[in-house]
């Protein structure tokens, strides 16, 4: 299902992009005078090719303004491309995050994990490790090749290269053992926490 919206995404971006440019490369070439300055030979009837041409005419503009419907069908029109671009947005900032997870049952069919779940118990896990005092942590990949993305705040007397160890060698050992996962690549962030300073008298 992932492939094949995937897939589907990007011959709608692919569609979008050709419609665009083809519009756009023929507006710029009219408007800069290009088919009589390079003699192309357009056929009559040609859509802006002098740079005086409009993208409508003014009879096109106006040719069902004085009717009853025209307003709301293009209120309504714009309305549900709006809604549909927001709805690809969203979908677009989303598929970052993986939903689930394939966990091998043993029984040659499978069993799908909660991506939300596996990243609740890490960060719960991370957040217990000595020097840790926050985690924040995701899932991207495929849900049968996932991989793992931490952001770990450090204490202030933490050693990175131990917490990093023990996350590692604990955290996502554990979750990698529980999901029944080969292996699951993890990119670490550390930073800092940053403490107010307090006057001492």
């Amino acid at each position: 299902m992932r492939t094949v919206r995937r897939g589907t995404n990007r011959v709608l971006l692919g569609l979008a992009g050709a419609v665009l440019l083809g519009t756009g490369g023929t507006v710029l070439m009219g408007g800069l005078d290009l088919p009589v300055k390079w003699h192309l030979g357009l056929p009559a009837g040609w859509p802006w090719t002098r740079p005086g041409d409009v993208l409508l005419s003014a009879h096109d503009r106006t040719r069902w303004t004085d009717r009853g419907w025209w307003w709301p069908v293009v209120i309504a029109v714009l309305a549900v491309l709006v809604l549909l671009l927001l709805w690809w947005l969203v979908t677009q900032l989303r598929r970052h995050r993986l939903d689930e997870i394939l966990v091998d049952s043993g029984d040659g069919e499978g069993a799908l994990l909660r991506g939300r779940a596996l990243e609740g118990v890490l960060a719960a896990e991370t957040k217990a490790l000595e020097g840790v005092d926050g985690a924040a942590v995701l899932l991207t990949g495929r849900r049968t090749e996932p991989r793992l993305r931490a952001v770990l705040a450090l204490a202030p007397h933490a050693d990175p290269g131990t917490v990093v160890r023990r996350f590692a060698d604990e955290a996502v050992t554990h979750a990698r053992g529980s999901a029944g996962l080969e292996r699951l690549p993890a990119q670490v962030r550390l930073r800092g926490v940053r403490h107010r300073a307090e006057r001492v008298t």
